[in-house]
Order: C-alpha cells, then sequence, then structure tokens
C-alpha cells in the first residue's frame, strides 16, 4: 500500500514498498508500537532508504520572533519555536529508536518535517536540527549516520522538491 491518511491529509508516494502512520494510537493495528516514546507521523519504506515524517499544522505568528518589535512577544516566540524544535528532535530519535528495536534501521534514513511556516522559519529550524540530530557522522568514530538528512518545508516547498509523492487535502501554504 502506497497511501496514507494523517491529520486529513493524503499522502501518496507510489515507488514506496510500505507506507504506514507510524504514530498509531489503536493498539489492534499492526503498525502500533507501543507508545510510550514519541514519534514521527509517517514512515515510508524504499528500496535503498526510508523516510520519516512529522506534520505540524501550526500559525506562523507562533514562532515568527523576526517579525515582531515588541521584546517580550519576540522573547515569547522564540521559547515556542525552542520548543517545536525540541519536539521535532525527540520525535526522531524515539522513532529511530522504535525502529533499531525492530531491526528496520539497515537503510537510509531521511527525515523530513512538513511545517506550516514560511521558507525563513522553516530554514531556521533545519539549521537547528540539523546539529542537534545530528546530521551525518559528526565523529570519525562513527560507521553509520543516525539520519542521512533532515528537511524542513512547506506545502509549496514540499510540491517543488517531491513532485511524485503527491499530498491531498491541503491548502496551498
Amino acid at each position: 500500500m502506497n497511501t496514507v491518511e494523517c491529520d486529513g491529509l493524503n499522502f501518496n508516494f507510489p515507488d514506496a514498498i510500505d507506507v504506514f502512520k507510524f504514530d498509531e494510537m489503536d493498539k489492534t493495528k499492526q503498525t502500533f508500537h507501543c507508545g510510550f516514546m514519541k514519534a514521527v507521523d509517517i514512515v515510508a519504506v524504499f528500496k535503498d532508504y526510508s523516510v520519516f515524517i512529522e506534520l505540524k499544522q501550526h500559525k506562523q505568528d507562533l514562532y515568527d520572533f523576526y517579525n515582531t518589535s515588541d521584546i517580550a512577544e519576540r522573547t515569547t516566540r522564540f521559547n515556542k519555536l525552542q520548543d517545536l524544535k525540541r519536539e521535532l528532535v525527540l520525535k526522531y530519535r524515539d522513532s529511530f529508536l522504535y525502529r533499531y528495536a525492530e531491526k528496520e534501521t539497515d537503510k537510509p534514513i531521511h527525515y523530513i518535517c512538513l511545517l506550516t511556516l514560511d521558507n525563513a522559519l522553516n530554514g531556521h529550524i533545519a539549521g537547528l536540527l540539523n546539529k542537534e540530530i545530528p546530521v551525518g557522522k559528526p565523529n570519525p568514530r562513527w560507521k553509520k549516520d543516525i539520519v542521512k538528512s533532515c528537511k524542513v518545508l512547506n506545502f509549496k516547498m514540499w510540491n517543488r522538491a517531491f513532485p511524485k509523492w503527491v499530498v491531498t487535502g491541503i491548502e496551498n501554504s
């Protein structure tokens, strides 16, 4: 099955081997994984790699610390952005641990955060995530990447970057 529904959106990955809602809360479903740690929303498995996808639909004003002159509001928004970043890091790390325990980390993993924020905020978050997860092999002793790549995109950038991976039910944010 190459499609999955998540938060009212339908994701289609025509070249995937398997796609499923990873943050499954229904204990009767085969993809339920105990639920005591954080989890990304979707896992898509391909022949040579896997993709973890986290979806967040938030209003820009909650995090846009660039566009406010009020110091208290700027601090509040910046702190909320830091909280979002921490959550995205934990979602990846815990999902990696789940997949490791399932012996499903033998392929490179790419992490995509699909957020409803503008490119500037997404770029800021991407820079932070790339350091904190971390992407690649930051130490010469490491023999394997924890994550091969990490992208933070909005729906417009998703459509440009992944034209074959169609998402329906979305507004053109």
